[in-house]
Order: structure tokens, then C-alpha cells, then sequence
């Protein structure tokens, strides 16, 4: 039908309303968002409202790509329950076209959203999530703030003899720049032999070069030295490996950096969830829309909304826990990442399609 006048007619609508549900949107998460970096950041020195305002913008790409799938079940809600309050879908369903032909338009148009989604969003998150932890990651380093950032790298190497624990409050350069950084160098016995903490440690060819450092030795005076070299065999591949997360990968990225990941025996089960929930998404943004169609369907008037969107925002709620806790199981090995994913898209498929069934056929 989407070749059809009457198609075409059904799925400009339902374009036109995603276009605007997605301006409003990211209008209100635009000014939450940069109220709260403000917020956390304002004191930190380097942040400007501008530089605030552009670590917003980079942050919003990804923010749009989380609610998207909920998203759509509004859009659709929104489009049928207005062509039913001006009697285009009685009229339609009067003319013997089935339930079938005009949710194809709907469909079709969730699906291409999805694959934007997938091609045009996905690797601006990826890229605006990796410059935005760049920034705040500077500010906290020249702000000599204590508080640690989001994500907290620790590192455990055994070189020869020496077995050594590296942690720090956030990285920079891929991983191979740390701040703030604590090294505990360990003995035969597993007893901790030396202490060092340090502005920054980067990764150097066979050493960690380590700048502003205290040394704790036990029963001994601290030391404070300009710099010091922490012997290791790590190579900067594998840091940026080890460290990357899977919202800063982008879909086109993904199987790669699982291959490699994998070739240095570090867990993939966080990309390879990522992987699946990306490939995934435009069959359940088609998902979302028979959900809408379910409960949007039947001709209302004003006072009969009310619980049609409230039967909207269950089913959206539900599903969204679901495909949030599963894809957690997923990533922790718990699931296979597979199964955790698809088996959500496949169920919410089926209700909505056996739903329409029984509404339409009996």
C-alpha cells in the first residue's frame, strides 16, 4: 500500500509526526542535560557555557539513541489515534482496506527510522560521547579535582617478578594517559612493597612514564620525585582495547573491535550485546509500532484517550525494563548476547502481530 496515494499520504503523516516528536524531544533534552553538566561542571577550570553547550550537543546523539525505541511507540500512538479523531481510518476500514495495508506505511517508516538510527545516529553518539568524556576528563586533570569521573579504569600486570595494580580516576588518549593515578607494586609474597601516586602515567614503549610522584615505602619516610618508570609489557593495543566502552564504538566499528578483543583474550560480551541491540533496532522500533497500532486502533473520541495512552505507556514501560535488564544479563556473560537481545524483539513482535490477529480476524 505504501505505493499507493492513500500509502504515501499515511506515511508523510507518520514521517512528518516523527520529525516533530524528535525536534521536541531533543529540545527538552538539550536544556536537561546541559542544566546538569552545568551543574556538576561549572566549577571545574576550562568549562565556559559555551564549551558547556557543545558537550551537550555531543552528548545528545547518543541520549536520542536510547529513547528512540519508546519514541517510536509514541509516534505511532500519535499518528493513529489523529487519523481516527478525523475519521480517515473509519473511512479507510470502511473501504475494505485491512489493518494490514495501512500499518504498512507506519511500519515501513519505523523501520527506516530505525536504520537511521543505526547509520546517522549511532556514529555521531559514538564519536560525540568519546570527545565529550575527552573534555570533562581535561577539566577534572587541570581542576586537580579529587572526584573520580564515570568510569574508573583499573589495571593488573604481571611483568617477570613484578606484579603491580594500577588504578585512576579517568583516562585520556584511548587509555594510554592516566590521571590521577595510584600504582601498588607488590612482593614475592603478595605484600604490597611500594605505593606510588601520580598526576598522570602514560604508556611508553616497555614502561608506564609516571610525572609528580609520591612514593610510599613501608615503615619509610614518602618520597617525592619528578617522574618515575613502572616496567610493564602491556602494549597500548591492548589498553585501548581493554578500555573501550561500547557506547563509543560505532555500529560500522563493532565487529572489528570484537575481533580484536578477542585476539587479546579480553571479555566481548559488553560489545557484542551493543553489536546485536544496534542490529536489532529497526525490528524493534517495527515492534514498538504494532504495540502503538494494538492499542490505537479502535475508533475513540476525547474521553476514551485516556486509557488508550495509558495502555501505550505500560506496554512501553514494560518492554523498556525488559530490553534494559536483559541486554544487563548480556553483557555480563549471564545471557548469551544473542539471546538476551533478540529474544525481547521477537517476543514484542509477536504479541503485536498476534494482538492485530485477533483484533482484525478473530
Amino acid at each position: 500500500m505504501i505505493f499507493t496515494t492513500l500509502g504515501r499520504y499515511f506515511f508523510r503523516r507518520y514521517i512528518v509526526t516523527a520529525l516533530w516528536f524528535l525536534l521536541g524531544v531533543s529540545a527538552i533534552i538539550f536544556l536537561a542535560d546541559f542544566s546538569e553538566t552545568s551543574r556538576r561542571m561549572s566549577g571545574f577550570t576550562g568549562y565556559t557555557v559555551s564549551t558547556g553547550l557543545l558537550m551537550t550537543a555531543m552528548r545528545l546523539p547518543l541520549i536520542l539513541q536510547q529513547i528512540i525505541p519508546t519514541l517510536s511507540l509514541f509516534i505511532g500512538m500519535t499518528v493513529l489515534i489523529a487519523l481516527n479523531r478525523r475519521y480517515e481510518l473509519v473511512v479507510t476500514r470502511a473501504a475494505g482496506i485491512s489493518v494490514w495495508q495501512f500499518v504498512s506505511p507506519f511500519v515501513i517508516g519505523a523501520f527506516l527510522i530505525g536504520l537511521a538510527t543505526l547509520f546517522v545516529v549511532n556514529p555521531l553518539a559514538a564519536w560525540g560521547q568519546r570527545e565529550s568524556a575527552s573534555m570533562e576528563a581535561s577539566w577534572r586533570e587541570a581542576s586537580n579535582r579529587s572526584r573520580a569521573s564515570a568510569f574508573i579504569p583499573w589495571i593488573r600486570q604481571i611483568s617477570g617478578d613484578d606484579d603491580t595494580i594500577i588504578g585512576a580516576k579517568s583516562y585520556q588518549e584511548k587509555g594510554t594517559l592516566l590521571v590521577d593515578v595510584v600504582v601498588f607494586q607488590f612482593d614475592k609474597d603478595g605484600r604490597v612493597a611500594l605505593r606510588q601516586d601520580a598526576k598522570t602515567a602514560k604508556l611508553e614503549n616497555g614502561y608506564w612514564l609516571l610525572k609528580e610522584v609520591l612514593e610510599n615505602r613501608p615503615g619509610e619516610i614518602p618520597v617525592r620525585r619528578e617522574t618515575a618508570q613502572v616496567r610493564t609489557n602491556l602494549k597500548q593495543e591492548y589498553i585501548q582495547e581493554s578500555l573501550a566502552q561500547p557506547d563509543t564504538v560505532a555500529f560500522f566499528d563493532l565487529s572489528r573491535k570484537i575481533e580484536v578483543s578477542k585476539s587479546f583474550g579480553i571479555p566481548t560480551k559488553a560489545l557484542e550485546t551493543q553489536y546485536h541491540s544496534l542490529l536489532s533496532l529497526p525490528i524493534l522500533l517495527v515492534a514498538m509500532t504494532l504495540i502503538a497500532a494494538t492499542v490505537s486502533l479502535k475508533f475513540s473520541r476525547f474521553a476514551q484517550s485516556r486509557s488508550v495512552i495509558l495502555g501505550g505507556i505500560v506496554s512501553g514501560f514494560v518492554l523498556y525494563v525488559v530490553t534494559v535488564l536483559v541486554k544487563a544479563f548480556g553483557s555480563s556473560g549471564a545471557i548469551p548476547p544473542f539471546v538476551a537481545v533478540w529474544i525481547p524483539v521477537i517476543v514484542a513482535t509477536a504479541l503485536g502481530t498476534t494482538i492485530l490477529l485477533h483484533q482484525e480476524d478473530g
